[in-house]
């Protein structure tokens, strides 16, 4: 059989956070050795479950997932999404711009593939939740990675975003609240956001999956909100808010200026047909659940265990010589740097798979993030808080005297 040659354009698809160091834990795991992960932003293994009135309400009305349902969604979830997009100030919701998914992931895979021509051009952030660079590239665009500096407590910087738009350029992504930083944005650096998308008319993808998971009183501002004349998605979920991960409940929303996307929307609407419809199992619990929006959630509030175990990481890092932290404002990451005057590592890749080999602590390096230099890591910081503190002490205990 003539051997098959993938194209390095092909390869770059691949889901960069599932790389070498994952292969390696599962191999070390599957031989019986006992893992610290902090890898994954998986809230079931560490005891999170989905609440009971949600997990109740769709077992009490299971049989009605038996059949297929409209492609883009039961009536009674899209209604629910809208009532929350009105909820969070987005005005003009059209129910028929309402598409459910299996997670908010397919949803992105789905609009790059309507969206974009072979190299078509899409800014996305760096650092940034890798899926957004694999479906830009699987639909054979090109990702074009903007600046976040942490010295700017990790914002988009908004010349950067400018200096490289072309006329290839199709759209801005935002993901916000940050995966992997945490960081949350204010609305003064969204409306400069939505002022280049007006400018150089460019679509907005809004990856607001975190939204609701805030902490030290602060609010999340939509970009559905602020850009109301720009053609604008908003993409969000159960998988994060609601613990949901498995169920893949997912959703977005065509806002703003939807008039000039006709052809892009009815593409979408062809994708949505193929896979029939998305999972209606979990499409029940769509009402279910944005029944409590307004009410918030005690995880992330003084004493709550997410609070706690941010706390507690904060507390850790700030203990190591060598390792600090922006302090995270939303969702469950926090993204250190390791000072290279200190501890000069070239290779975070090969820094991760050390760390695994030698403590048994599984973090993602920062290039799975799209980050071009080697000081940074991700924590998913999940765990409880004796579990976090001995990883980290790990941490410590490695970095003293590691050397690449």
């Amino acid at each position: 059989m003539k051997e098959i040659k993938k194209s390095n354009k092909m390869l770059n698809v691949r889901y960069e956070i599932r790389g070498p160091v994952l292969d390696e834990a599962d191999r070390l795991q599957a031989q019986g050795v006992d893992i610290i992960k902090l890898n994954i932003g998986n809230p079931a293994p560490y005891g999170f479950d989905t609440p009971n009135h949600v997990v109740d309400f769709v077992t009490g009305n299971i049989r009605n997932a038996q059949g297929y349902s409209d492609s883009k969604g039961i009536i009674l979830a899209r209604e629910s999404i809208r009532d929350y997009c009105i909820y969070k100030k987005i005005d003009n919701i059209d129910i028929n711009n309402i598409f459910t998914g299996n997670g908010v992931s397919e949803m992105i895979i789905s609009t790059m593939l309507a969206l974009l021509n072979p190299g078509d051009e899409v800014l996305i952030p760096s650092p940034n939740y890798p899926l957004w660079t694999s479906a830009v590239c699987l639909a054979q665009g090109n990702a074009v990675h903007y600046v976040c500096d942490e010295k700017s407590d990790w914002y988009p910087d908004i010349e950067d975003i400018e200096s490289k738009i072309t006329s290839r350029t199709r759209g801005i992504v935002i993901i916000n609240p940050n995966n992997p930083t945490g960081s949350l944005y204010p609305r003064e650096v969204l409306e400069k956001i939505a002022d280049v998308a007006r400018r150089h008319d460019l679509i907005i993808f809004a990856d607001e999956i975190y939204d609701r998971l805030l902490m030290d009183g602060k609010e999340h501002v939509s970009m559905g909100e602020v850009a109301p004349d720009v053609l604008t998605i908003v993409y969000n979920g159960l998988s994060k808010s609601h613990l949901a991960a498995g169920f893949r409940a997912g959703w977005m929303c065509f806002t703003g200026n939807t008039k000039c996307a006709s052809e892009f929307i009815e593409a979408v609407k062809t994708l949505a047909s193929m896979r029939l419809c998305s999972n209606v199992t979990a499409q029940l619990m769509i009402p279910e659940a944005l029944k409590d929006v307004g009410k918030p959630d005690s995880l992330y509030l003084p004493g709550g265990r997410m609070f706690e175990q941010r706390k507690t990481v904060c507390e850790e890092i700030a203990k190591i010589d060598g390792l600090s932290a922006r302090t995270p404002d939303a969702a469950f990451y926090i993204f250190p740097k390791i000072d290279l005057k200190k501890h000069p590592i070239k290779d975070d890749v090969k820094f991760a798979l050390d760390l695994l080999h030698e403590k048994q602590v599984l973090i993602v390096s920062g290039s799975g993030f799209h980050m071009h230099t080697p000081e940074y890591f991700r924590i998913t910081y999940l765990p409880e808080c004796d579990v976090m503190r001995e990883a980290m002490h790990r941490i410590g205990d490695f970095l003293d005297g590691y050397h690449q």
